[in-house]
């Protein structure tokens, strides 16, 4: 599934969804990789070759720009989960790793140029604090933070905007289409408590709440009873020669 911007801010207007093939013939470097098309995602076929820059540049932005964005660290706070910069141990305090005792390059983190503002794209290698030391082992991973604005109800655009730069529906979006239906999953797996003692995290950083999921679709709860259908199927063995011939079919009123 890839996503592209419609017309418009990609900070404020809405997004469509449009699903493309896999294909690795145009990748020399994936020429070896054979077999049936590979789903990282339930829901369509899935080109884990163009997602991944995207991805890297949500990244760069999240590290490089956003943690150290006023309204960034305000949404953070109010949900309880710690920015990179902001962690005890291991901070991470840019995209560009340098030795433990090797000095970052002249530029605040907060201070970006302005065409990083501008654009919400951050190149490789931006420059954080003066001063500041990332060590090289150092690894961050965007799913706690995607995963912690779906349960608390603020996985809407412009906030995933604001975390993940202008590439976040190309680069995050397919995670975050995963998490919500994950967190409905939960939901229909388990009661409240215990699907908050699930999103809840080491550190002291507990989800303060749970809010139902905002802005869903019929189109999304189709596919998500589709998905929930083959994990029952799963549950009774239903797999490989005993998979249902076709795929469980929804009613949809009104048709």
């Amino acid at each position: 599934m890839a996503y592209y911007h419609s017309s418009g801010s990609s900070a404020a207007s809405g997004f469509e969804y449009t699903q493309v093939g896999h294909s690795y013939a145009n990748g020399q470097s994936a020429s070896h990789l054979n077999g049936p098309p590979f789903q990282p995602f339930q829901e369509s076929q899935f080109d884990i070759f163009e997602w991944y820059p995207q991805f890297q540049s949500c990244l760069r932005y999240f590290l490089d720009h956003a943690q150290y964005n006023g309204p960034i660290q305000a949404v953070a706070a109010f949900v309880n989960i710690q920015l990179p910069f902001q962690k005890t141990h291991n901070p991470v305090l840019s995209s560009k790793h340098t030795g433990p005792n090797s000095p970052a390059g002249p530029g605040p983190g907060p201070s970006t140029p302005s065409t990083t503002r501008a654009t919400g794209k951050m190149p490789l290698g931006a420059q954080m604090p003066t001063g500041a030391q990332v060590p090289t082992s150092t690894h961050t991973t965007l799913t706690p933070y995607i995963r912690r604005l779906v349960a608390t109800g603020f996985d809407y655009p412009a906030v995933l905007h604001g975390f993940f730069g202008d590439d976040w529906v190309g680069g995050i979006g397919p995670m975050h289409e995963a998490e919500r239906r994950n967190y409905m999953f939960a939901a229909k797996s388990e009661t409240w408590l215990k699907v908050k003692s699930h999103y809840d995290m080491d550190g002291e950083q507990h989800v303060p709440f749970l809010r139902p999921l905002s802005n869903v679709t019929e189109k999304e709860i189709q596919s998500a009873e589709a998905q929930w259908s083959e994990w029952l199927a799963m549950q009774d063995w239903m797999v490989g020669p005993r998979a249902p011939e076709q795929e469980p079919k929804i009613k949809q009123e009104n048709d």
